[in-house]
């Protein structure tokens, strides 16, 4: 009875695993370019960057991805940011650069819009 549980445990092991580091890779939807408010003003260009890396260098493949999934949305609020009083983006544009960092590559991903507020 010992060695059938033990078999058990190692043939469940392994696909319970692969499922935990895959639900790890997973985000939710983002919309970069939402409709615009029917009365808006325009307040200047805007341009954010967010970065992430993968790591662990191995044959043609990478493993762990670090800050990978949050990096179009991170860009966004720093667009935001970097127009005071600015709700929304228009005119949305996305860019990403990539370099190599020892074992691993860093991915950014650069918005740049107009951006915008609501008027009343």
């Amino acid at each position: 009875m010992r060695v059938a549980t033990s078999s058990l445990v190692r043939a469940w092991a392994a696909p319970a695993l692969l499922l935990a580091l895959l639900g790890g890779c997973a985000s939710d939807p983002f919309s970069v370019s939402p409709l615009p408010p029917a009365k808006y003003e325009i307040l200047g260009k805007a341009e954010g960057k967010g970065c992430g890396s993968l790591g662990l260098l191995g044959t043609a493949y990478y493993a762990v991805p670090m800050g990978l999934n949050g990096r179009v949305e991170l860009a966004y609020q720093e667009a935001l940011k970097s127009v005071p009083g600015a709700s929304s983006l228009i005119n949305v544009s996305i860019s990403e650069d990539w370099a190599w960092i020892f074992f691993a590559t860093q991915r950014c991903t650069t918005v740049r819009g107009d951006a915008i507020k609501e008027k009343a």
